[in-house]
């Protein structure tokens, strides 16, 4: 068991201020492990017919209930977010924390139901500060899902790696309600995994699987809302440059990114065309957790000129941007000068699977990826 001490502080510190506290994320990320961590008085799982028959009579069975009370799986059962809104109402120190893998269907009950009574907390497996960076190369290959991780050796974790992606077509997809044949969606999910770090096309994409531009939007939202895909988009500023204006595609874990690619072994991944892909989305990865925004607050800037910057984002009235390199020293470019004037950042940091911070510019550092939270915290460092 990894030391996940900081997550956990993080989710008592949201149950003490919070009625309702909604963890989010992939199945076995890690969810209730963590959430059973807090130690919660009571807990219901909604995949175990046993709590199902429980909460049949649930607003008399939640109302005798005192402390925390923990439900998993949360989006099987939509009915309880009005009874949650009416029961932290009638008693403001009810605490409740609630589970769930698919983003769109709690966003979209709790926005209704449980506005203003919600904290959210996004969880995607372990991270790198969970894990150590003497372990950087078996997170990056494997990804951050526990069992995959936590495997005895790369054949292990490819097979629990394929077996969830089977589960996760074969009966997640489904029991979200959605309605698209298995083969289809990994078929589309391995096409994604081959453009992955690009801009979407979705006609050209459409055109490969012989259906329309809204079937594309259909799958993306999709893997979108159940985590397994991040679609970045993209910063629009005035200026006279044309700008790209398609979003970004990404699959979330890198370790199923390797798995629908056929990377079986990081000798394997240094020399696959999609290495520098790769890093840069699981650097993206694990900045954006040490940066702590939403994913709609953060995005990707360029030019049809060929100048971009990989993440971009506003915080505390300035703007920064991050630079993702695999390179042993990376460089000033060209286009990196364009979006310090275009953008007017704060900072921009490269970040790179190097040791040493150095500057490149005034205003543009290298990082090393463990050090990005460090320096977004305490920004006297720079």
């Amino acid at each position: 068991m990894l030391d996940r001490s900081g997550e956990i502080s993080l989710i008592q510190r949201k149950i003490r201020f919070n009625p309702v506290t909604a963890i989010l994320g992939p199945r076995q990320c890690g969810k209730t492990t963590l959430a059973k961590a807090v130690l919660p008085d009571h807990s219901f799982d909604l995949e175990n017919p046993r709590d199902v028959v429980r909460l049949e009579q649930s607003q008399t069975v939640l109302e005798s209930l005192n402390g925390l009370v923990m439900i998993d799986e949360i989006q099987r059962k939509p009915e309880l977010f009005p009874l949650l809104r009416y029961l932290v109402d009638q008693t403001p120190d009810r605490r409740f924390l609630i589970l769930g893998s698919a983003s769109q269907e709690l966003n979209q009950q709790s926005s209704e139901s449980l506005a203003g009574r919600i904290s959210f907390l996004p969880l995607a497996g372990f991270r790198l500060a969970d894990v150590g960076i003497i372990e950087l190369w078996k997170h990056w290959m494997r990804g951050g899902y526990p069992r995959a991780f936590l495997a005895n050796d790369d054949m292990e974790c490819q097979d629990w790696l394929e077996n969830y992606i089977a589960t996760f077509l074969e009966r997640d997809i489904p029991s979200f309600g959605i309605r698209v044949p298995a083969t289809t969606i990994r078929r589309f999910w391995t096409m994604l995994a081959h453009v992955h770090g690009n801009i979407l096309n979705y006609s050209e994409l459409g055109r490969s699987l012989q259906v329309t531009d809204n079937a594309v939007r259909g799958y993306v939202d999709i893997l979108e809302h159940t985590f397994m895909i991040r679609v970045l988009r993209p910063w629009f500023t005035n200026t006279s440059k044309r700008l790209v204006k398609n979003p970004k595609v990404y699959i979330r874990d890198s370790g199923i990114l390797h798995q629908l690619l056929s990377i079986g072994a990081m000798a394997q991944l240094q020399s696959h065309p999609k290495l520098g892909a790769s890093w840069e989305g699981y650097a993206l990865e694990e900045c954006a957790k040490s940066i702590g925004l939403r994913s709609e607050q953060l995005y990707f800037w360029a030019t049809h000129s060929g100048a971009e910057v990989d993440l971009f984002w506003t915080a505390n009235g300035k703007n920064w941007a991050i630079e993702f390199k695999f390179e042993d020293a990376p460089r000033m470019t060209r286009s990196m000068h364009s979006a310090l004037v275009d953008l007017e950042l704060e900072r921009l940091w490269v970040v790179y699977p190097g040791k040493d911070v150095y500057p490149l510019h005034e205003k543009v550092q290298t990082l090393p990826i463990q050090q990005v939270g460090v320096y977004w915290k305490y920004p006297e460092r720079i």
